[in-house]
């Protein structure tokens, strides 16, 4: 989204501020252009003009009175909007050229000590921030939903998978906490990579640095920078931090997937009824009722999976310092984050709606054997080895998978009756899928009282995280009042 670094101001024209006659012309002119891509960063190159503007006043490279006009031209160009921006090939030459429009050629002086190089780097940064945690808030309300699926659904039996075949009886609880951990590790992952993203690489000017005796950390503080990138080569040209965050929003949106197959197959065997806000009919079958907006939530992967692709492919092999490629980088990114986010309001919606057949799920807790592992465990804790146990309730799962089947089992694989081995009593209780779910108390697990342990640290985490992002974003609303407050002083 930006060229190479504009000359001086003297002499322009009203073609062009950087490209001047000789390049303002001919057929390539539009398909260089990033303006109308550029309105998503329109307000971040007001606040970073301004940040910049503020410091080469306060360095003494830029007399008061013209900072003060610069500084009231920018307010004037934001009350106007993007739409009213003249012709150019960004909107960066488009903010400067409304500057100078506005007061003359003083206002080519804003551009003193940057290249557009530095500063679309700090415009995406800028801009990323609040696109990152605007996704952070959507897993924290999934998050949310999902605990309190888990809190109602502690003693909801339901049937556990593996391969899509019937595998071992579960909770609603267990089922929900298994998604919020793995959206939790999102949510960390999200925050690591604003951290790398939350560094200033305004003063890098063209990628070699500038003459003039600028102060970076100060303008990195007026934006809300937690520091700058030190390296002026690697601040203007780098663009790990979009790869980042565009793969750590693909890894999110493979977790909602999966969220979304599950729902979309519960819902196929009446185990959940989705919320009609979040389904849809068809369009010549009036009986249907479709899991859509799922179904899309679950297509978004793939979507932000060829974000990653595309974005890799155009950062492979660029050489230092600043390509134009990068202006085709950032699309990728914005794309990315903008569909993942939506899908994960979508997901945390359709979770908190949802209606659990708790009926249905019993019914099917136990289908095809599923208890049969803790069978198996029984066996094995009075003392039968356990492989040995594993052969036998096979057998036993080969003709009905009930008491008679195991009795027959023991006698045919073991040589001797059931209950030579272990209490009737206890095979029974093995073979009740809610108490085979309460003896699954093991750390993580589905008993009741494993699973009371598990929301209880997944609310502290959640609370935790709420409060990192409600700090961070206090961190920016504070920087944006002070910007404003400075530039207050001048206009």
């Amino acid at each position: 989204m930006s060229g190479e670094e504009a000359p001086d101001a003297d002499g322009l024209d009203d073609t062009s501020v950087v490209r001047r006659d000789r390049f303002s012309g001919g057929p390539a002119r539009s398909f260089l252009s990033s303006l109308a891509a550029d309105e998503r960063i329109f307000e971040a190159d007001l606040e970073v003009d301004r940040a910049h503007t503020l410091m080469l006043a306060e360095q003494g490279i830029l007399a008061d009175d013209t900072a003060g006009e610069i500084l009231t031209a920018l307010d004037a160009i934001e009350v106007d909007g993007h739409d009213s921006l003249p012709d150019g090939e960004d909107v960066h030459e488009a903010i400067e050229t409304a500057v100078i429009e506005r007061i003359g050629e003083e206002g080519g002086k804003m551009h003193t000590a940057r290249s557009r190089n530095d500063e679309v780097a700090t415009c995406i940064r800028y801009r990323l921030r609040e696109d990152v945690l605007d996704a952070v808030e959507t897993t924290l309300a999934l998050r949310e939903a999902l605990l309190e699926v888990a809190d109602e659904g502690r003693e909801t039996i339901m049937p556990g998978y593996t391969h899509l075949q019937p595998a071992q009886p579960t909770t609603v609880a267990h089922w929900a906490l298994s998604y919020e951990g793995a959206v939790r590790r999102d949510t960390e992952r999200l925050l690591d990579a604003y951290g790398r993203i939350n560094e200033s690489p305004l003063g890098g000017a063209a990628f070699a640095g500038t003459t003039f005796d600028i102060d970076r950390e100060r303008t990195a503080e007026l934006l809300g920078f937690a520091g700058v990138v030190e390296n002026s080569m690697d601040a203007s040209s780098s663009r790990d931090f979009l790869l980042e965050t565009t793969q750590t929003l693909s890894t999110h949106a493979t977790t909602l997937s999966g969220l979304a197959e599950d729902l979309i197959v519960f819902a196929n065997r009446g185990f959940v009824d989705l919320a009609d806000d979040y389904s849809s009919t068809s369009s010549i079958m009036p009986q249907k009722k479709n899991p859509d907006t799922l179904e899309l939530v679950r297509a978004v992967a793939g979507d932000a999976a060829g974000g990653v692709q595309g974005l890799t492919t155009t950062l492979k092999g660029l050489p230092r310092a600043y390509n134009r490629d990068l202006q085709r980088a950032t699309t990728h990114a914005w794309e990315t984050v903008d569909a993942v986010t939506e899908a994960g309001e979508v997901a945390a919606g359709a979770v908190a709606t949802a209606d659990w057949n708790e009926e249905a799920l019993a019914t099917e807790a136990g289908a095809g054997f599923s208890t049969a592992t803790g069978v198996a465990d029984l066996l094995a804790a009075n003392g039968l080895p356990f492989r040995t146990a594993h052969e036998m309730v096979a057998h036993a799962a080969e003709n009905g998978g009930d008491y008679d089947a195991l009795e027959a089992a023991a006698g045919d694989v073991l040589g001797e009756p059931l209950e030579s081995f272990v209490d009737p009593a206890a095979v029974e209780d093995a073979l009740d899928p809610e108490a085979s779910v309460a003896s699954r108390d093991s750390r993580g697990g589905p008993a009741p009282e494993a699973v009371t342990d598990q929301l209880e640290s997944a609310r502290e985490a959640l609370a935790a995280d709420e409060a990192t992002r409600a700090t961070t974003d206090e961190v920016l609303e504070d920087a944006h009042a002070a910007l404003r407050e400075e530039v207050n002083r001048y206009v």
